[in-house]
């Protein structure tokens, strides 16, 4: 006989807050878990502080260069029409969800995309692919984004131009909207940091984060990191808040 759990979920009753621009992929598979899925975004995306000139530039001499990445599912929107125009340029993306909408608006499949979505693993897949030579990136990304896979890239021997795709902005919510949360999820570092300075420290009872880059931000900014995801992936982040909602037979 199956269990309530077995018929309606791992995360069945279980109440999850996710902090991302869109509920995307994530809430997709928390909500088929059995999540009730609460969405509250933290950051809120807009042009970036130029208007976009400095992209609209960078990507009309998108041939200039052999390879062009992305970061997020946003910034893929961005240049995506780019990448459809211009099918000499190779395209790399940081993760399934992202490689999903780059694909989707180029119109062909995404050449690399690392199995975990963390910039060292990128940059690794990357090198993989390229065998020691040295190319023309185009990396476009928000602009509070970390230097970390464009320093890496460059310490690989790559010839890196970074661009701005999209400015992020912190949005502050209604602390009643966080009533009665079973556990909070965070899929980056910059998800952590906008969580503190929107809200503090305070923080539901579980607190699950995608990655050990992740839960050192959250740690140095006074969170309690319940769980570190094994697989830094999205697939290993939602096995990780199941894991924690699993009852530990007594001892």
């Amino acid at each position: 006989m199956s269990s309530d759990a077995d018929t309606r979920g791992s995360l069945a009753g279980r109440r999850v807050l996710i902090t991302r621009d869109r509920p995307g992929e994530l809430g997709r598979m928390l909500g088929e878990r059995g999540a009730d899925v609460v969405h509250v975004p933290l950051i809120e995306t807009a042009d970036p502080a130029d208007g976009g000139v400095a992209l609209a530039a960078a990507l009309g001499n998108l041939s200039d260069h052999d390879w062009l990445v992305v970061t997020s599912a946003v910034g893929a929107e961005r240049v995506g029409n780019a990448a459809k125009q211009h099918p000499g340029v190779a395209l790399a993306a940081v993760g399934t969800a992202t490689a999903r909408v780059l694909a989707d608006r180029a119109g062909r499949p995404i050449d690399v995309v690392p199995d975990r979505q963390i910039a060292v693993d990128l940059a690794e897949a990357l090198n993989v692919r390229l065998r020691g030579a040295h190319v023309s990136i185009l990396l476009a990304q928000a602009d509070r984004a970390p230097e970390t896979l464009a320093d890496l890239l460059r310490a690989a021997g790559h010839d890196v131009t970074v661009v701005t795709a999209y400015s992020t902005h912190l949005r502050v919510p209604d602390p009643m909207l966080l009533n009665d949360i079973d556990a909070l999820v965070l899929a980056s570092g910059s998800a952590a940091t906008s969580w503190v300075a929107a809200l503090g420290t305070e923080a539901p009872p579980i607190v699950v984060v995608i990655g050990p880059t992740t839960a050192k931000v959250a740690r140095e900014l006074g969170l309690k990191v319940t769980a570190v995801a094994a697989d830094h992936s999205l697939t290993g982040l939602v096995e990780a808040v199941e894991r924690q909602f699993i009852p530990h037979p007594p001892e």
